[in-house]
């Protein structure tokens, strides 16, 4: 029988048994919390910000064990994202970086060339970089080959809870990518989360559907059940699909004649 820890990930070389990852943006020590102990969380993603302000530092909030993934959010080109991710490997002593370039501050869209700019320096540094992109084949495959540990698509904009809106982009990085390809932003349901990891994606990161959640800690289970489900559905084989008429359940032969 299929259990987590026969079923890791792996990311850099590190293994983690959850596949669910609490992305950055909104944060309170009710939401790390549930994050940890509801959703099995074992990444959690931290904006520099969160580090610089001592009443604010999310490190006071992330219980030991749990692994830190630094971001370079508020980086508006190649230049700003690395100098952020040296920064922040300073203040948190990991070397794992989610690498965000955004130098559009209305919809929030990755520049994927800045980002695979800046991925070639960082993972030349030693990062264990896990940049974020729109989902782009040729540009995944030129992040793997610059030395990506994984592609992190979007689903939708950031923080709009719209869920799988690049859904056919992203099968064709699941199916063509040899490292993790993690759903980042956009998911807002836990059976958005079910479906990504049907598909095959390898983890989803959320924020802010469980941040707005009327009850974080049960939202929180929600979606580890959700990524588990979706998991299992994906390794146990989807069940044919008939676009035409249909087919009996249980056999006919043999059935007696009234």
């Amino acid at each position: 029988m299929m259990n987590n820890a026969t079923d890791a990930l792996t990311i850099g070389g590190h293994t983690f048994t959850s596949r669910f990852i609490l992305g950055s943006g909104k944060y309170s020590y009710d939401l790390i919390d549930a994050a940890v102990k509801n959703a099995h969380a074992q990444i959690i993603t931290m904006a520099l910000r969160h580090t610089t302000n001592a009443e604010d530092n999310i490190l006071n909030f992330i219980p030991e064990g749990v692994t830190i993934l630094p971001n370079t959010s508020g980086s508006a080109t190649a230049e700003e994202a690395i100098r952020t991710a040296r920064l922040a490997r300073e203040l948190s002593g990991s070397d794992f970086i989610k690498l965000e370039v955004v130098p559009d501050k209305k919809y929030l869209m990755p520049d994927n060339q800045a980002t695979l700019q800046a991925t070639e320096v960082l993972a030349n540094e030693g990062f264990i970089v896990m940049p974020y992109i729109l989902p782009d084949l040729n540009v995944a495959k030129q992040l793997v080959d610059a030395g990506a540990a994984t592609v992190m698509p979007l689903a939708a904009p950031i923080g709009t809870n719209q869920g799988l809106a690049t859904k056919s982009l992203i099968q064709l990085l699941i199916d063509e990518i040899d490292v993790p390809v993690i759903i980042d932003a956009g998911i807002g349901r836990p059976s958005q989360a079910a479906e990504a990891m049907e598909m095959g994606a390898d983890a989803i990161m959320a924020n802010t559907s469980m941040a707005t959640a009327a009850n974080i800690p049960l939202m929180a289970d929600a979606f580890r059940l959700a990524v588990e489900a979706g998991r299992k559905a994906h390794l146990a084989g989807p069940g044919r699909v008939i676009t035409q008429g249909a087919v009996a359940s249980s056999p006919l032969t043999g059935i007696s004649k009234a």
